[in-house]
């Protein structure tokens, strides 16, 4: 992970300090227009330090003069210069041009003091103004969620919590496509549901949505309203069914949402924006700014001006809008009321990364819309594939996968790989309650940490929690897990900044692994009070963290789990 002067937390005084010094030393000896920017880079090896810094790389050819020699001669006088850095580094040294630092005990405990002492402030950012958009999941109108929408819904509502806790106001949101033929294909599909309930030889249509979850829908119906539709032409009953069956499904997909611990701000009908009037004014928006023309009787607009290949119809002939139109409108809509717009889409709508950009140039907010797509994803059990197809109504829906593995093993199996990279969801591996599934192995340790403080003396805890005594931790371990819980602050911003949850994921499989090592090397509740003090306040530190981390990915984190070993 890399840090640099401009990213470093307020927080990270020392780094900044420490970063200052190098910039100086390197500019008093290889002068320049301006003093150089210093990273620092976490090593992969820890056996080379906590941070390495590459300025006297960079200098290195200006300077003319090795690099190595002039790394050297930086560590040298950044104590010369400030003797007191001494409390904050413990060891620097020059190896192959880089400037590799191992910060004093010291500084790591103060990390751990300052997460006990700012709690649930901890790494979380101040308002900065900005409003979001952020819409994902939506799906069709035409059948229950199905388990591939679980990894957007994990992905977007992940994503929504790192940046309102970096500070960003966001709103979260879901279109429901219920203005195109499908909702009339849903309501052809759901009548003849209905028929079959008192005539089972009842033609089912080709394109029809074949799924069973339609028949307790169709009972409704049939309870409501009897034969009254059995003979009657389609203009009588295709309204009524298709609406019907529109908000069964609408209200099934918010209420699995839900059980999976996703809600939304705004639920935007297609078919109310074109009744409202939206679309018509979101057209007459791009007219206004010249981006249409009418050509055989249809309105278009100039996307080819804006990176498309070929321009869009907005209006057809006969004045009907295309699906176009819908877009333009309510992206327009999200523009006003925020400063840009962010959409998780499935690995189908690859199209629509230019189509949505040109939309945001076109209103003059180039760059406004982005896209994310989330790539395919296959689903395994006891090592094969589950075959899924729409189209012969064999589906896994999300409420299946909730009641096999759980909400928790879902959401945290969803968010493992990146949005970008397909992935394969082991529904074997998310039920295991072993170390391999990674969501058991976090939640673990976090419940292993409640055991311990469970089992501690409350003077002891309210001790360790004051931060007492964290003089005492310095063995590597404790060094190492408290390093781990420096990064937070920055993985949240990571995560907010490249929409990437699984570096959250991440992030809590490594906490839970160090506090693991931590664990197994230093006994927490010893005779020593002090020592059991500090190691304890660790410990709770630890847990905060892992509690925060499983709460960003919409996990819990239990304070009890079976096959606990006895703590020590």
């Amino acid at each position: 992970m890399s840090r640099t002067t401009t990213d470093l937390a307020p927080e990270d005084r020392e780094l900044t300090r420490l970063a200052a010094a190098f910039s100086k030393a390197a500019a008093d000896l290889v002068p320049g227009d301006a003093p150089p920017a210093v990273a620092f880079e976490s090593p992969r090896n820890a056996a080379f330090g906590d941070f390495a810094s590459n300025v006297a790389l960079q200098l290195a050819k200006r300077a003319r003069r090795p690099p190595q020699q002039l790394a050297t001669e930086i560590v040298s006088k950044i104590f010369v210069d400030d003797p007191s850095l001494h409390d904050v580094v413990s060891e620097a040294t020059a190896l192959g041009g880089f400037i590799n630092v191992r910060l004093a005990p010291a500084y790591w405990q103060r990390v751990v003091a300052r997460i006990l002492s700012e709690g649930d402030a901890y790494g979380r950012g101040a308002p900065t103004g900005e409003r979001v958009s952020l819409e994902f999941g939506s799906a069709n109108p035409t059948g229950p969620l199905v388990v591939v929408q679980g990894r957007t819904l994990s992905l977007g509502d992940s994503i929504a919590h790192a940046m309102r806790f970096c500070g960003v106001t966001v709103e979260t949101e879901w279109i429901i496509n219920d203005a195109g033929s499908q909702v009339d294909t849903l309501g052809r599909s759901l009548y003849a549901r209905y028929r079959q309930i008192a005539d089972p030889a009842f033609p089912f249509p080709d394109d029809g949505y074949p799924g069973d979850y339609l028949i307790p829908i169709a009972r409704e119906l049939r309870d409501a309203h009897g034969a009254r539709f059995d003979d009657a032409p389609e203009s009588e009953w295709l309204r009524l069914f298709a609406t019907f069956g529109r908000d069964r499904l609408v209200a099934g997909q918010r209420e699995t949402a839900e059980r999976f611990r996703v809600t939304y701000d705004r639920w935007q009908s297609e078919k109310e924006l074109h009744e409202s009037g939206a679309v018509a004014r979101g057209v007459e928006r791009l007219r206004e700014l010249g981006h249409t023309y009418e050509s055989d009787g249809a309105v278009w607009m100039r996307t080819t001006a804006f990176g498309d290949d070929k321009d869009r119809v907005l209006v057809r002939q006969d004045g009907r809008p295309t699906y176009y139109a819908p877009d333009v409108a309510y992206h327009y809509e999200k523009l006003q009321r925020n400063d840009r717009a962010m959409l998780i889409l499935g690995p189908d709508h690859h199209g629509y990364v230019t189509r949505l950009g040109t939309i945001a140039a076109a209103f003059e907010r180039p760059g406004a819309i982005s896209v994310l797509i989330a790539q395919l994803m296959t689903t395994i059990r006891d090592g094969e594939v589950v075959s899924l197809s729409k189209r012969h109504g064999d589906v896994l829906t999300l409420d299946d996968v909730i009641d096999e593995v759980g909400v928790d093993a879902a959401r945290f199996f969803f968010v493992m790989m990146n949005a970008d990279s397909p992935m394969t969801f082991d529904l074997s591996l998310a039920k295991e309650q072993t170390n391999d599934n990674p969501v058991f192995y976090v939640q673990y340790g976090h419940a292993r940490i409640a055991s311990i403080v469970a089992r501690a003396p409350a003077e002891l805890v309210a001790r360790a929690a004051r931060g007492e005594a964290l003089d005492r931790l310095d063995a590597p371990a404790e060094i190492a897990l408290a390093r781990r819980l420096s990064e937070f602050p920055a993985v949240v911003r990571a995560v907010a900044d490249t929409y990437a949850p699984s570096r959250l994921a991440r992030y809590a499989q490594s906490v839970a692994a160090d506090f693991t090592q931590f664990y197994m090397a230093s006994r927490v509740l010893t005779d020593d009070a002090d020592l059991s003090t500090a190691r304890l306040a660790l410990a709770l530190a630890a847990k905060h963290v892992l509690a925060t981390s499983l709460s960003l990915l919409g996990v819990t984190a239990p304070e009890k789990m079976e096959r606990l070993e006895a703590d020590d």
